[in-house]
């Protein structure tokens, strides 16, 4: 039996390497090693139903890899993902919403049957004329009209896409939405349009979301969980208003001084110093040392583990706290 309380999605030491080594021909004749990359390394949370857990990190950090992970377009080298029970004791329906709405969407096909789809793969309606019915009530649901169905994906905007794809990933009736940067292809207007939208499912459907993005007001705006990502790893994980209030680490620090703030434009900033390091050669110890002008030996010599330091607000930093 579903327990409202039980976690509905847990990562568990979860890793993923990507071979990036030259063709096996190459590497003979040339005398070239084996090259792997680890994207995700030992990553682990958990996510309460009906919250919104999400990740945050330059590019490359890995946290596009954890959606794909999630939601099983890729494999994981190591560790375990479980997902808690469904709706009357089935497994979890997971659903993903893509960065991009336009290459999202199969340009050849009507909004209608792109969004009935997943209602006729899984026989959740008994006819036709229901799934009909269905497909006007999602599209009214995110906020478009029920004759939109007729019309094709290059007939809407980039912001009404994006609600389409909203629509498609309803139809299952998942619990969980794992949302890879939704709105980072949108002006800014727009993407106010669509959180705000995002929001609003998520209290009427009890919609859980794992948000993946790079902006952090976005994420202060979603989120009740955040947890920050660099190279492979989970530095720093903290409820939203603990996080941006006090960060413990100092990648987090510095990811929170690049938000603009009208109100204190000239304040004090830390200084970056450097750009990340290439994942195919990490430093040593913890991998943010090399921009770190904390950083002591014992930063170079060991990898420090993800530690609670208050109310669930973990850092993994030898000198937080």
């Amino acid at each position: 039996m579903m327990q409202i309380n039980d976690p509905i999605l847990t990562v568990d030491r979860v890793s993923k390497r990507f071979d990036v080594s030259a063709p096996w021909l190459n590497r003979v004749l040339e005398g070239k090693p084996r090259l792997l990359v680890n994207a995700v390394n030992e990553v682990s949370f958990t996510i309460a139903r009906g919250s919104c857990f999400s990740i945050v990190g330059e590019s490359g950090c890995g946290k596009s890899t954890v959606a794909r992970l999630v939601t099983g377009l890729y494999a994981t080298s190591g560790g375990d993902i479980r997902f808690g029970r469904g709706a009357e004791g089935r497994p979890v329906r997971v659903q993903m919403i893509f960065q991009d709405p336009h290459s999202s969407l199969n340009p050849r096909w009507r909004i209608g049957d792109i969004i009935a789809e997943p209602i006729r793969e899984m026989k959740l309606r008994r006819n036709e004329a229901e799934t009909n019915s269905r497909v006007e009530e999602l599209l009214q649901t995110v906020g478009l009209a029920a004759d939109d169905a007729r019309k094709f994906p290059h007939e809407f905007s980039g912001g009404q896409r994006q609600r389409i794809s909203i629509a498609r990933a309803l139809a299952c009736e998942p619990e969980l939405l794992v949302c890879d940067e939704p709105t980072s292809a949108l002006d800014v207007s727009v993407q106010a349009q669509i959180l705000n939208l995002m929001r609003r499912l998520q209290q009427e459907l009890g919609l859980t979301y794992l948000f993946i993005s790079h902006d952090l007001s976005v994420v202060r705006h979603m989120s009740d969980m955040i947890a920050v990502m660099y190279l492979g790893r989970i530095v720093e994980m903290a409820p939203v208003e603990s996080l941006f209030n006090q960060p413990l680490h100092p990648y987090s620090q510095l990811l929170l001084n690049t938000i603009p703030d009208i109100h204190a434009p000239k304040r004090a900033r830390c200084v970056d110093n450097g750009e990340p390091p290439s994942p195919l050669n990490p430093p040593s110890g913890c991998a943010f040392h090399p921009r770190c002008a904390l950083a002591t030996d014992a930063c170079r010599e060991a990898v420090p583990p993800l530690r609670d330091l208050s109310d669930g607000h973990k850092a993994a930093c030898l000198l937080a706290g």
